[in-house]
């Protein structure tokens, strides 16, 4: 199995748990996003427990910057720039 779909089903497994958590997210558009309230966005994402999921997941730390990328991209996207972060830790 090649690091990138490994990486693709733990990211997508942590991102069916969190949206699950929001009625407003019942669809699956594969968008990060989705893990947190659409309907009520957090003021501060990089310290909420999608990015703690992942973190851990990966052994990375997700900093600001990063956190607001990802929060922005598909997990297809999301999992390509979770395997550059880990190259640079």
């Amino acid at each position: 199995m090649t690091a990138y779909k490994k990486t693709y089903d733990t990211l997508d497994r942590i991102y069916n748990k969190h949206r699950r958590n929001y009625k407003e997210n019942s669809y699956d558009s594969k968008q990060m996003c989705l893990m947190w309230s659409t309907d009520d966005p957090p003021d501060e994402i990089e310290v909420t427990e999608p990015f703690d999921d992942i973190e851990n997941a990966f052994n990375i730390c997700i900093g600001e910057d990063d956190a607001l990328e990802l929060y922005d991209m598909k997990l297809d996207e999301a999992s390509k720039r979770i395997i550059e972060i880990q190259k640079r830790n």
